[in-house]
C-alpha cells in the first residue's frame, strides 16, 4: 500500500476496539481491530473522507457485495460485515491474515517450486470461481494475495473488479502484472487479463522479480510497458524450474489474449500437470458445482470445461484433479 500520506484517524465502530494501522492506499486505510463479540481480530478497510461522495460510496458498497458473494471460497478473504462508521465513513470488516502478504515476500524470500505451484493452483481456483460468478478481479498481483495463519493463500482487494458484462477500461491495474491489452487505446480487460495476472504473479514468486523487470536495468513504468507490449518473456532464471513450467507461464502470458489459456481453470490444470510430472502432491482446485453434485473421478485425462453450461448459483465444493474430468463444468456467468 502507498506510504505517501499519513493514515486517517481510525473511526469509532460499535462492537470493535482499534488496535493498530495495517496499511494505507489511495482511497482507503486498513486498520486492525479487535471485535468484541465474537472476540476475534479483524481487518477493517475504511474509505477516506475525501472519497465519500456518492459514486465512491456506491463502488465501495459494490466491493462489499462482491466480497460477500465470493468470500466463502477458501482462497478468497472472508468478509464479515459492511456498514458506516460513526464519522460517516463506510467500512468493510474482513478476515485478518496475520502473515506477510506475498508482495512483501517474493523479493526477499526464495519460495520453493512446490509451494509456488500450490499457491498458484489454489488462487486460480478462486479466480475461476470469481469468473463463474461473472466477476473479473483485474488486479491480481502478489500484494493482493494474503496468507492466513494456517499458511493458506487468500485473494483480496476486489476494489477495481468488474462484471464480465461491464468489462472495459483497465483503470487502476498494476503495471508490472498487467497484459498488453491494458495499455491499448482503449484499454480492455477480460478473462484473459486475469489469466495473465495469475501467470505474472506465479512468475514473480519464482523469479523474485516482476516478469519484465531487468535486474540492474531501467525499470520505469514506461520501460515496463514497452517490454510488456513487445519483448519476449524471459525464463525465470531458476535451475529448479522445469521447462514445462516455463512453457505454461509463456502460454498464459502470450501477447495475444486469444493465445492464452481460455480460463483460469485451464491454467490451473496445466500447473497440476507440472506437479504430476515432477511427482509433487497434486493440489486440488476448489470450485463450486452449480448442479449441487460432488463426484470423484479418477480415470483418464482432464476434459475441458463445457463453456455452454452457464451457471450462476454456487453450491457445493468440488476438487478438480488432473486424473479425472472436472465436475464443476460451467460457463462464465454473463448475466
Amino acid at each position: 500500500m502507498s506510504r505517501k500520506r499519513p493514515p486517517s484517524p481510525p473511526p469509532e465502530i460499535e462492537g470493535f476496539e482499534y488496535v493498530s494501522i495495517i496499511g494505507s492506499g489511495g482511497f482507503s486505510d486498513v486498520f486492525l481491530y479487535q471485535q468484541r463479540r465474537p472476540r476475534r481480530r479483524v481487518a477493517v478497510k475504511v474509505l477516506l473522507h475525501e472519497w465519500t461522495n456518492e459514486g465512491q460510496r456506491e463502488a465501495f458498497e459494490a466491493e462489499a457485495d462482491l466480497m460477500a458473494t465470493l468470500s466463502t471460497h477458501p482462497s478468497i478473504v472472508t468478509m464479515y460485515e459492511a456498514d458506516v462508521a460513526a464519522d460517516g465513513r463506510p467500512y468493510l470488516a474482513m478476515e485478518f491474515c496475520s502473515r506477510p502478504n506475498l508482495g512483501a515476500r517474493y523479493r526477499s524470500e526464495r519460495l520453493s517450486v512446490p509451494d509456488v505451484l500450490r499457491i498458484a493452483v489454489q488462487v486460480a481456483g478462486a479466480v475461476e470461481t470469481s469468473h463463474r460468478a461473472g466477476i473479473l478481479h483485474r488486479d491480481i498481483k502478489p500484494a493482493n494475495i494474503l496468507v492466513t495463519e494456517y499458511g493458506h493463500p487468500a485473494l483480496t482487494d476486489f476494489g477495481i473488479s468488474s462484471t464480465l458484462d461491464d468489462a472495459g477500461l483497465a483503470e487502476g491495474m498494476s503495471i508490472p502484472w498487467s497484459p498488453p491489452e491494458s495499455f491499448a487505446e482503449p484499454p480492455r480487460t477480460s478473462v484473459a487479463t486475469d489469466v495473465w495476472g495469475l501467470a505474472a504473479t506465479t512468475y514473480s514468486l519464482l523469479a523474485s522479480r516482476t516478469p519484465f523487470e531487468v535486474p540492474g536495468g531501467p525499470n520505469s513504468s514506461a520501460d515496463l510497458v514497452a517490454r510488456i507490449e513487445s519483448a519476449p518473456l524471459q525464463p525465470t532464471g531458476r535451475n529448479d524450474v522445469p521447462a514445462a513450467l516455463e512453457r505454461v507461464l509463456g502460454t498464459a502470458m502470450a501477447k495475444n489474449p486469444e493465445a492464452r489459456y481460455p480460463t483460469a481453470l485451464a491454467f490451473a490444470r496445466a500447473l497440476q500437470a507440472v506437479q504430476t510430472d515432477l511427482s509433487f502432491a497434486v493440489t486440488p482446485i476448489d470450485l463450486l458445482d452449480d448442479r449441487g453434485q460432488v463426484r470423484d473421478d479418477d480415470g483418464g485425462a482432464p476434459e475441458p470445461a463445457d463453456e455452454d453450461e452457464v451457471g450462476t448459483r454456487l453450491r457445493e465444493v468440488v476438487s478438480v484433479d488432473p486424473r479425472g474430468p472436472a465436475q464443476a463444468a460451467g460457463g462464465l456467468a454473463t448475466a
